[in-house]
């Protein structure tokens, strides 16, 4: 009797970058079109986004405990599960943040930092999608190197961002409402580049 098919974990990792990626089109739909009279409504439309990954993820690690043999280690796929949803989390927190700081207009930065994060979050899902041929594929890496880029643009926007505000800014409230803010942006990056950091140690230790 032939053993029962493992579950498609690669497609379920790659659903879990593409909540990512839909949450990250969300942000930048709010930012685009920025109403704070709409920000709880805004928020209530991440959250779906938010707790429709989490639900994928619980399904997938329930698959993942009643699973004998995995296509690679099962502490590999939780990692990688677990680092592409705080991609998700961290969006979310954005809005959470510009609600509970009083946010009422925006910085031409935070535009930027969205460029960068769903320039990410799109290269995550194609870094994903070539996952499962990690073993031949030089496209993955190509991807790894791109979010590594992204990130780097995210790091020095959070610089000159930062400078701008401690230069020109007189009020101090929304001077800590913005340095609050432009942190978990460039936290958003950063949790970008660990999901290539993650796929890039596990093709190294499933080689």
């Amino acid at each position: 009797m032939g053993r029962k098919k493992d579950h498609d974990y690669f497609s379920m990792l790659v659903d879990g970058v593409s909540y990512a990626c839909d949450a990250a089109e969300e942000l930048q739909k709010d930012l685009q079109s920025f109403d704070p009279v709409r920000l709880p409504q805004d928020i209530e439309n991440m959250h779906k986004i938010e707790h429709a990954a989490d639900l994928a993820k619980h399904e997938m690690l329930s698959k993942l405990l009643k699973e004998f043999i995995t296509s690679i280690d099962r502490e590999d796929i939780l990692e990688l599960s677990d680092v592409i949803d705080d991609v998700t989390d961290n969006l979310e927190e954005v809005l959470l943040r510009m609600y509970m700081y009083n946010i009422t207009e925006l910085r031409e930065e935070a535009m930027q930092f969205i460029a960068i994060i769903l320039a990410c979050c799109n290269e995550m899902k194609t870094m994903m999608e070539e996952f499962p041929n990690f073993k031949k594929s030089k496209k993955i890496r190509d991807s790894i190197i791109e979010i590594n880029r992204l990130e780097e643009d995210g790091d020095q926007l959070f610089v000159d961002a930062m400078k701008g505000l401690y230069r020109d800014g007189t009020d101090p409230v929304k001077v800590l409402a913005w340095t609050s803010l432009y942190e978990q942006l460039e936290y958003c990056c950063d949790s970008c580049e660990e999901v290539a950091n993650v796929v890039e140690r596990v093709i190294l230790t499933n080689s």
